[in-house]
């Protein structure tokens, strides 16, 4: 369904996409690609700037899920008015 000469960018944005480069971050890599002028330690920069970005919102997610599971076990889960689930949030 595409020409040869798409399926190379093609690969490479659905790569990047996987992970995790926003598409305006992809439109920047792919220009440093089209125009030759591609320096690796540019590329690296811009890797290592993303990756900042990703251990960031692992290093949230994780909080998130201790919270999360601090949280639920404080639950007694019946059919009760008083919830610590609900407390929690307002809190």
């Amino acid at each position: 369904m595409y020409d040869k000469s798409h399926v190379r960018p093609l690969r490479f944005i659905l790569w990047a996409r996987e992970l995790g480069f926003a598409i305006e971050k992809i439109r920047g890599l792919l220009q440093l690609v089209d125009s030759g002028n591609q320096a690796c330690a540019e590329v690296k920069a811009r890797t290592e700037s993303h990756l900042a970005d990703v251990r960031a919102k692992i290093a949230n997610l994780r909080r998130i899920e201790q919270v999360l599971a601090t949280t639920a076990v404080s639950c007694s889960g019946d059919d009760v008015p008083e919830c610590a689930v609900l407390e929690a949030l307002a809190s």
